[in-house]
């Protein structure tokens, strides 16, 4: 007999527990609840289709109600809130907000995954505002996204720069709209230190937007067009967004009376089990332990709200697992810069009192002869017995795989020194041999056995004033680049015939640009006898931390609200991302969109199959369509098409035109007399493809090829049962022609074709519907096999070899399988 589980709450979390327990037990009752329509949706992926990067909404819906009770047997109800928890009864209230219908459901186990809420302070003037929003559901992007479009917005303020904020930020810039960005702390993106923050900044004021540190938000004005600040500042805005951050969405778990902890969040053990027994809870709502501190905390990410709710599951069926604690690696892009942290930064320790030295380096990403080469801003926190406490990074590439190698050291409990002895992948376009890992690990080796000690950026400027002697020993073109002032130059390849102009009775503080050569120099003195400390991380350290913002003025544009009937248009051309697509799906993306465009209109796409590139031309010279460019692009193909024929938009581009096809058969026949699944794998890809060229496309199923098209068993006898009996009952049935190996061979090749993202044959035999092929069943076969209509698609046509004949009369390829 199985259990009764309930969920509240999908998304990462609860969807991911909700499968995990139907793997693990088919018998079992799992009911999820979800107050709003989406159950799983890409919360990550909200900001990038405000600012169309993600081009198509469906993309970022992950599953769909239907999809999750279809294929996991689940009893997945939306629109469903759970608006009480009742521990002593082990039951739920349940509010259907679709029919107005309260009811009760009882529990044997019950999950909460009730997630984060944005926080909304009360801000004077909140309430009349008609033009602030927050994100963090479809619901409320789609909101934002038509608000722009109707109001034609030409400037946004965004308070807050966290993960959201900030990604907010550069998608309204992606737009051409004018940004400002408010934050109350001294810096954006607060799980890093502020020197790696201050290159953020300095990329945010490049991209034009106005950056105000140390201020809040204190007021809406006129009804939102304007924003007094807690300086005194005044803003003007056509929008804002609130990005302020998230708190644990408690109100359930608050009236049950179930124990809070941090922030209000759900306290929780080890297995995921709040105070009421037979209670758990997952994700953005709970309390857990900081791996590196210890330290009760809540971190809002996806990566533990989907590990959680694997080993909820787990836990439940009596597997033994625990949950011990969360690092908080994440990653953000700004602009042309990834940002990425793992681990404790100088801040958090320093506020649970945790000793630490710092480590900065700045080694290129990949080998510097090896184009394409870019610094990496790196930075590494270690305790006195050299437990890696934390790292962080800035660049344009090959970040977060630094950030990801640190973090799996720190999680299996490598010491810092011993990052050199991490054996990486080494290529010239890809690292270099002494990876930037590596050079963590060597520094730090160099740091705890005495080769070198050194000083940080933040105590430069007391050290100056305290009158301390600064060496530097760059080269003089350097110096156009910046100085510390009252130092004292004399380059690397000069000191050891310079030494007598170096004092001896006080602290050499040296410095190059990155830290290398004052490593170099500080050996050289250390040697000679001086007392010696290097900087750091070198100039381009201490230059990054006092980067000071520009005030960028942003001119308010007319305050009153716009309001059109029709959004603004951006541009001609239609832009279509088919990458991660196999063939046929991206030529099926051209097809699909070139369909609904207009004679002349352009169509630009990208696709990472490199067999994209051939089938695009041949494509576009059958369907009489126009290719104007073709070429590779880092890892893409880019391709540029016009509909219609290239010389008649080029004398009438205004009007619309017509593309010729040369040919005057443009039908293809095939007939499917195999039931095997590879087989019928290439015909329905053949099919696919010839009807995306345009061509009417006629299939003819007979004997065993009629199993493809079987959709549902119905009841039968006699000698059509044993036919039943003895042939596949659907085309996700079928088993492949070589090597089936008892099916081990059909499944391996199923899972292979999931990894590489080839759709299945049921999927597949829908698109080729869906693009007009037309399916005919042999009527002699039918009856001799004793298959019956009820037991194939609703779209199959029945006919005999004349049905057949007839249209390979119009066909100019013809195939049989």
């Amino acid at each position: 007999m199985g259990k009764k589980y309930l969920i509240i709450g999908g998304v990462a979390g609860g969807a991911t527990a909700a499968t995990r327990l139907r793997r693990l037990n088919e018998d079992d009752e799992i009911i999820l609840f979800e107050k709003g329509e989406y159950i799983s949706f890409a919360n990550c992926g909200l900001p990038y289709h405000v600012g169309g990067v993600i081009k198509e909404r469906d993309d970022l819906l992950l599953q769909t109600v239907e999809g999750m009770n279809k294929q996991y047997g689940l009893d997945v109800r939306n629109f469903s809130e759970v608006i009480a928890i009742n521990p002593t009864e082990k039951s739920v209230s349940v509010l259907n907000h679709q029919t107005g219908e309260s009811y009760q459901e009882t529990f044997d186990k019950l999950i909460i995954s009730t997630g984060a809420k944005a926080i909304v302070p009360p801000i004077e003037g909140l309430d009349n505002a008609k033009n602030v929003f927050s994100l963090r559901n479809i619901p409320d992007m789609d909101v934002i996204k038509a608000f722009i479009q109707q109001h034609k917005v030409q400037t946004a303020t965004v308070i807050g720069g966290g993960f959201i904020g900030l990604e907010m930020m550069e998608n309204l810039v992606e737009l051409g709209i004018k940004v400002q960005l408010v934050e109350m702390a001294p810096q954006v993106m607060p799980n890093i230190d502020f020197e790696m923050a201050q290159m953020l900044h300095a990329q945010i004021n490049m991209h034009g937007v106005n950056l105000i540190l140390n201020d809040g938000l204190k007021e809406f004005r006129q009804e939102g067009r304007e924003l007094l600040l807690n300086s005194g500042k005044v803003l003007s805005t056509d929008m804002t967004i609130l990005s302020i951050g998230v708190l644990p969405e408690n109100t359930l778990a608050k009236e049950a009376g179930l124990e809070l902890g941090f922030k209000g969040a759900i306290k929780v053990n080890k297995q995921l089990e709040t105070s009421f027994q037979d209670i758990y809870a997952i994700g953005d709502v709970i309390e857990v332990a900081d791996a590196v501190n210890g330290h009760p905390t809540n971190i809002p990410l996806a990566w533990p709200a989907n590990r959680q709710g694997r080993l909820v599951a787990d836990i439940i069926n009596g597997i033994p697992a625990a949950y011990t604690g969360t690092q908080g690696t994440s990653v953000a892009k700004v602009f042309e810069l990834t940002a990425a942290g793992t681990g404790n930064s100088e801040r958090l320790l320093q506020h649970h009192g945790i000793e630490y030295h710092a480590v900065h380096i700045h080694p290129n990403s990949h080998a510097g002869y090896y184009p394409g080469a870019a610094p990496i801003a790196l930075k590494l926190l270690f305790a006195p017995d050299g437990k890696i406490l934390g790292s962080q990074a800035v660049g344009t590439e090959g970040v977060e795989k630094r950030i990801d190698v640190i973090s799996t050291a720190m999680r299996f409990g490598a010491k810092a020194a011993e990052l050199a002895s991490i054996e990486l992948a080494y290529a010239p376009p890809y690292s270099s041999a002494k990876d930037p890992v590596n050079m963590l690990g060597y520094t730090v080796d160099n740091m705890i056995n005495d080769k070198v000690r050194t000083f940080q950026w933040s105590e430069v400027d007391e050290l100056l004033a305290a009158g301390a002697y600064f060496l530097d020993v760059r080269e003089d073109f350097e110096l156009a680049t910046g100085a510390l002032e009252n130092s004292i130059q004399i380059p690397l390849n000069q000191i050891r015939d310079r030494l007598s102009e170096i004092p001896r009775n006080q602290t050499i503080y040296v410095y190059c640009q990155v830290g290398h050569r004052g490593y170099n120099a500080a050996r050289i003195l250390m040697q000679a006898g001086y007392e010696v400390k290097n900087l750091d991380g070198g100039y381009k350290t201490y230059k990054h931390a006092t980067y000071e913002l520009r005030q960028i003025d942003i001119k308010p544009t007319d305050t009153a609200l716009k309001k059109t009937d029709t959004p603004p248009s951006t541009s001609d051309v239609i832009e279509v991302d088919a990458c991660g697509l196999q063939c046929p799906g991206p030529i099926l993306k051209v097809k699909e969109s070139m369909d609904k465009m207009q004679e002349g209109q352009r169509l630009e796409i990208q696709a990472s199959d490199f067999g994209f590139s051939t089938d695009v031309e041949a494509w576009a010279k059958n369907t009489g369509n126009t290719v104007l460019e073709n070429k590779i692009q880092g890892n893409k193909v880019v391709a540029t098409l016009v509909k219609g024929s290239h010389e008649a938009v080029v004398k009438s581009p205004t009007l619309p035109t017509q593309g010729v096809l040369t040919e005057t058969k443009d039908g293809a026949t095939m007939v499917i007399f195999s039931g095997d699944l590879d087989k019928a794998l290439a015909s329905m890809i053949i099919a696919t493809g010839a009807a995306a060229y345009g061509k009417n496309v006629t299939l003819f199923f007979t004997f065993w090829g009629l199993s493809v098209l079987k959709k549902k068993k119905v009841k039968k006898s006699g000698m059509a049962k044993m036919f039943d009996m003895m042939l596949p009952n659907g085309a996700d049935k079928l088993k492949i022609s070589k090597m089936n190996m008892g099916g081990m061979g059909t499944g391996m090749i199923k899972s292979i074709m999931k990894q590489k993202n080839v759709d299945s044959l049921p999927d597949l035999i829908e698109q080729a519907h869906n693009l007009g092929v037309k399916f005919v069943a042999c009527t002699m076969s039918m009856d001799l096999m004793g298959i019956e209509k009820e037991e194939l698609y609703d779209f199959v046509e029945y006919g005999g070899v004349a049905t057949f004949i007839g249209d390979s009369e119009k066909a100019n390829m013809q195939l049989f399988i």
